[in-house]
C-alpha cells in the first residue's frame, strides 16, 4: 500500500515538473512568435536624452580606445560622463529627445489611427470642394453681369468669340481629315505651277 502511494505521489511529481518544463516551453515559443509577427512599419521608440548623449559618446570612446571590444565598459563610462554633466551640458540632448519623441508621438498615431489620417485626405477633398463652389460663385455673379450688359457693350466679346469659334471649326477640320488637308496643299501646288507655265509662256 505504501509502494502504491510513493508511487502516485511520484507520478504527481513527474506530472508536475513535465508540466512546467511544457509550459515554459510553450511560453518560449509564444514570445518568440510575438517577436517574429513584429510589425516592419510600426515606429520605433525614440531613444531618451541619455542613449542621444551615447550615440556621439561611443564614436568618441572608439577613437580614443581601439582596442576595447567590451560594450560593458563603454556604457560604464558613458554613464559616468553623463552623471558628471551639468545640466546646461545636458540640454542639447534633452532638446533632441524632445524633438524626437515629438515626432514619434505624431508617427505612432498616425499608425495607430489610420482612419484619422484618411480623414486628413478628406479635409483636403473638402477644400477641393469649397474651391468648386468659390467658382461656381464667381459664374453666377459674371451672369448676372453679361445679362445687365447693352448689345453695344457686348458686341467687342461676341467679335472676339466668333473669330474663336472660326479659327476652331478650321482646327478641327483639319484635325479630323488630315488627308482632305494634304490634297488642297496638293491642288495648290498645282495652281501655282500652272500660273508659272503661263507666265512663262507669255513672256516668249
Amino acid at each position: 500500500m505504501k509502494a502504491k502511494v510513493a508511487s502516485r505521489a511520484g507520478g504527481d511529481s513527474f506530472q508536475s515538473v513535465s508540466d512546467s518544463i511544457c509550459g515554459w516551453w510553450w511560453c518560449r515559443l509564444a514570445v518568440k512568435k510575438s517577436k517574429a509577427e513584429k510589425d516592419p512599419n510600426k515606429p520605433k521608440r525614440p531613444p531618451s536624452a541619455f542613449f542621444v548623449f551615447m550615440e556621439g559618446f561611443r564614436k568618441d570612446y572608439k577613437e580614443k580606445n581601439p582596442n576595447n571590444k567590451q560594450v560593458s565598459v563603454v556604457g560604464k563610462a558613458g554613464g559616468e560622463k553623463w552623471k558628471s554633466l551639468t545640466d546646461d551640458e545636458k540640454a542639447p540632448y534633452v532638446a533632441k529627445a524632445e524633438k524626437l519623441k515629438a515626432e514619434y508621438a505624431k508617427k505612432i498615431d498616425a499608425y495607430n489611427n489610420p482612419q484619422a489620417e484618411a480623414s486628413g485626405d478628406s479635409d483636403k477633398s473638402k477644400s477641393e470642394i469649397n474651391d468648386e463652389e468659390d467658382a461656381s460663385e464667381v459664374g453666377k455673379a459674371g451672369g448676372e453681369k453679361w445679362k445687365s450688359l447693352t448689345d453695344d457693350e457686348k458686341a467687342p466679346y461676341v467679335a472676339k468669340a466668333e473669330k474663336l469659334k472660326a479659327e476652331y471649326a478650321k482646327k478641327i477640320d483639319a484635325y479630323n481629315n488630315p488627308q482632305a488637308e494634304a490634297s488642297g496643299d496638293s491642288d495648290k501646288s498645282k495652281s501655282e505651277i500652272n500660273d508659272e507655265e503661263d507666265a512663262s509662256e507669255g513672256d516668249e
